[in-house]
């Protein structure tokens, strides 16, 4: 049932509706377009809500697409990473083989250079093995180092590798000089109290009067026809009187990292 109000707002609608329909016709535009002014604001708002609701719904990403999209970002990154190190250890392999090429430039010996391929497994930190041969002119006894200092000597030699003892083996000695004013001789012979430390050895046999001290350098003396003379092994770290001061010994510290050789230099005849 129709209520008093409805009759008296339909009754307003057709009184104005037979106002504007007797208005003259200019008249009767200009307030057509007031009364259509006022839903303009509605109309512009339902627009845009209309906009930002589609918007919205093409920026939501169904969570499967955006978990693919982490996955492949995640995978590049790590390649990217993999590729960073790569190149880096490029960088140092090129910068080492840089200084050996122009320390070999310099050196008054015949050197071949050779990488290193593998390492005994019952003498891994004694013996190393090396990508050159006797094709390549290397020999028994070969003395073999680094722009650093001395690594040992060449054990055995086949046609394409060769085995290298390394100082601190008991297969490898080297007679040695120290730097100072008594130009002190002695032998080098596997550390006594160095543990599994490959960087410590001893030298041995040196006189009782030996004027000694942390820092001194050791060099290769030429004695036994083996070693040129002159070749670095390493520094003096400390001394000790043996066999109730009836001689002295050292521990030195060599000046080659054994455990770190990747790319060392054979001395040929």
């Amino acid at each position: 049932m129709v209520k008093r109000p409805h009759y008296i707002i339909l009754g307003v609608v057709i009184l104005l509706t037979l106002v504007i329909w007797k208005l003259p016709s200019r008249t009767a535009t200009q307030i057509k377009l007031a009364i259509s002014g006022l839903f303009l604001p509605l109309f512009g708002l339902s627009h845009s809500t209309h906009a930002l609701a589609k918007k919205a719904g093409n920026a939501v990403v169904p969570r499967a697409k955006l978990l693919k999209q982490i996955e492949l970002l995640q995978n590049e990154n790590q390649e990217l990473r993999l590729r960073s190190m790569q190149w880096e250890e490029a960088a140092r392999e090129n910068a080492r083989l840089r200084h050996s090429l122009g320390w070999q430039q310099q050196a008054a010996w015949k050197l071949k250079p050779a990488r290193v391929i593998g390492r005994d497994p019952a003498n891994w930190w004694r013996a190393i093995k090396i990508d050159v041969g006797t094709r390549d002119g290397v020999t028994n006894n070969a003395a073999v180092l680094t722009p650093n200092g001395l690594v040992g000597r060449v054990s055995e030699t086949a046609y394409a590798q060769s085995q290298v003892v390394l100082l601190g083996d008991p297969d490898c000695r080297v007679a040695v000089i120290i730097e100072g004013p008594t130009r002190e001789h002695g032998v080098i012979a596997p550390a006594s109290s160095a543990g599994l430390d490959s960087s410590i050895v001893d030298i041995g046999y040196l006189s009782r009067g030996a004027q000694l001290k942390a820092g001194q350098k050791v060099f290769t003396s030429g004695l036994g026809n083996v070693f040129s003379p002159g070749i670095l092994v390493g520094q003096i770290v400390d001394f000790r009187s043996v066999d109730y001061g009836l001689y002295n010994a050292a521990r030195v510290k060599l000046a080659v990292e054994m455990d770190a050789l990747e790319e060392v230099w054979v001395k040929l005849p």
